[in-house]
């Protein structure tokens, strides 16, 4: 699996509130057999135990439960928040796992409670975290010992994106929407999908809460007005019946979708990402994926998905990566693929030794390298 597949879903005529664009998806039926619902877990911060001496620390403001039960139910779940409402406390909450089948009185059941966008986030941190898996001279025992702990990244919550808040609270949910795709300037921004129009309905309002890039932030605060959606039908003699006009109405937004999924989406579609399957629940599987970490491409997504065993995407969420999180991976990535010998991936890059370590401390990754390293290589 390399790709998104798509199938399905109907992009609509987009909405335009100043800079923000919102692009509805429809689906025509439902996804068969699974749910999404939403646990809410206030203000605060959340960490995560991924393991024994592993810990992923982010403002968590809620989960969202995948039933595949046939059950089907809505409820939100409220969390409770450590310090006892003291003024002086920071609120944390505790979770076990990014994503953890639920169970009661010890039988599991079909529901897995993950956390939104965090798969795919630790996914991004968590890339080559190891450091280096050979001892060359030039890495310190940091480096050789704890690897790239700790990591961090920057990142916006969607009441803070100019605009975002007021066109998610104005815009009309049509009818059979399953999912958005969200633009700042006309650069997507993010993509939300869910399998039912209900759990659609219910999880809309979540899309403020979620985190969006710095390049997101940068482009809905300093960027125009966007063009609305026009659709002009030209009267050529031939539209005597409102079943013409209909007509031609419906290939203005065909039109739309296909200009649309070959222009502003294509790189959402690219076939190029890496997945890594987290969870397999019956005929469907919960993924986070990564792209290809390409110099020169502006526009890269990290994300999570729930396909069914078709392959075809039943839930969606993605996160735009600035310019300087893809040079990150890129660096990443290209170091893994040498055994991170300095040598070599700069050959590989088309790079000096010197400027590899000038791109590396540049990356924030200078506390991997031993003193002195930048001095050796000019000499």
């Amino acid at each position: 699996m390399n790709k998104l597949d798509m199938t399905g879903l109907t992009t609509l005529p987009a909405q335009v509130w100043g800079g923000i664009r919102l692009v509805p998806l429809a689906r025509e039926k439902p996804v068969d057999g699974l749910r999404l619902r939403h646990e809410i877990y206030g203000p605060g911060y959340g960490e995560v135990e991924l393991g024994p001496r592993d810990h992923y620390l982010s403002y968590i403001p809620h989960g969202f439960v995948a039933d595949w039960s046939g059950e089907g139910g809505q409820s939100a779940a409220y969390g409770t928040q450590l310090g006892d409402g003291c003024p002086a406390c920071v609120p944390v909450r505790r979770h076990h796992r990014l994503a953890k089948r639920r169970s009661t009185k010890g039988a599991k059941e079909n529901r897995l409670r993950f956390l939104p966008l965090h798969l795919a986030l630790e996914g991004y941190l968590a890339l080559h975290f190891g450091g280096p898996s050979i001892v060359w001279d030039e890495w310190s025992q940091q480096a050789v010992r704890q690897g790239l702990s700790p990591r961090a990244e920057d990142a916006y919550a969607g009441w803070a994106v100019r605009g975002l808040g007021e066109a998610l609270r104005i815009f009309e949910i049509h009818p059979g929407q399953c999912g958005v795709l969200v633009y700042a300037a006309d650069s997507l921004a993010a993509a939300f999908v869910v399998p039912h129009p209900a759990d659609y309905r219910a999880l809309h309002p979540s899309l403020i809460e979620d985190l969006y890039g710095e390049l997101v932030h940068q482009y809905a605060f300093f960027g125009g007005p966007v063009p609305d959606f026009e659709a002009r039908i030209r009267d050529r003699g031939h539209m005597t019946t409102l079943a013409d006009l209909r007509m031609a109405a419906r290939g203005q937004e065909r039109a739309w979708a296909e200009s649309h999924g070959s222009l502003m989406a294509a790189r959402l579609l690219d076939p190029s990402y890496s997945f890594e399957r987290v969870h397999t629940m019956d005929s469907f599987s919960l993924w986070r994926f990564l792209p290809p970490f390409r110099r020169g491409e502006s526009e890269q997504h990290i994300g999570e998905a729930i396909t069914d065993h078709k392959g075809r995407v039943a839930y969606l969420k993605t996160f735009r990566l600035s310019e300087a999180q893809i040079r990150r991976g890129h660096l990443l990535s290209r170091l893994h693929d040498h055994d991170w010998h300095l040598g070599r991936t700069a050959e590989a890059l088309g790079t000096s030794y010197p400027d590899l370590v000038r791109r590396i401390r540049a990356a924030g990754f200078d506390s991997l390298l031993k003193q002195g390293v930048e001095l050796r290589a000019r000499t």
